[in-house]
């Protein structure tokens, strides 16, 4: 303190040409003058560690905010594609079951056209083995008959 009020003369005397004592009133301002400057310094660093906190707190609700958030977009964005994925498997399903119904139903016609085939085929032959059955009859008939 006795520098600065040293320095505060010599400055006072070289710019006024006024010389100004230790225990002259005129230094009681010089010393309100520092200690408001101090106090001022004092209230500003509480404000700045006040603002400071705010603005922790501010960025860390944002952050959970922006990270609840995140994580609805992203729930949504699953359920979306579980969703889509579900309606493709079932579409995959009803197109493959159809698919396998028109190659079964495609089969049971040739199977059905075979079966028809092999009927008229088989009555052919019955009908061929009882003309043969009849003509043997008959000549059996005629041999042996008087």
């Amino acid at each position: 303190m006795t520098d600065e009020t040293d320095a505060l003369i010599r400055e006072i005397a070289a710019k006024h040409g006024i010389a100004v004592g230790r225990d002259d009133p005129i230094l009681i301002l010089q010393t309100l003058n520092q200690r408001l400057l101090a106090d001022s310094a004092q209230a500003q660093q509480a404000l700045v560690e006040q603002f400071r906190t705010d603005m922790d707190a501010l960025a860390q609700r944002w952050d959970q905010e922006a990270r609840a958030k995140a994580e609805r977009v992203l729930n949504a964005a699953l359920e979306a594609s579980q969703a889509a994925m579900a309606n493709l498997m079932q579409s995959g399903a009803t197109a493959a079951a159809a698919s396998v119904r028109a190659e079964i139903d495609a089969a049971l016609a040739v199977a059905n056209r075979h079966w028809r085939d092999t009927r008229r085929l088989v009555l052919l032959n019955l009908a061929a083995a009882a003309l043969t059955l009849l003509a043997a009859a008959l000549a059996w008939w005629a041999r042996f008959s008087p």
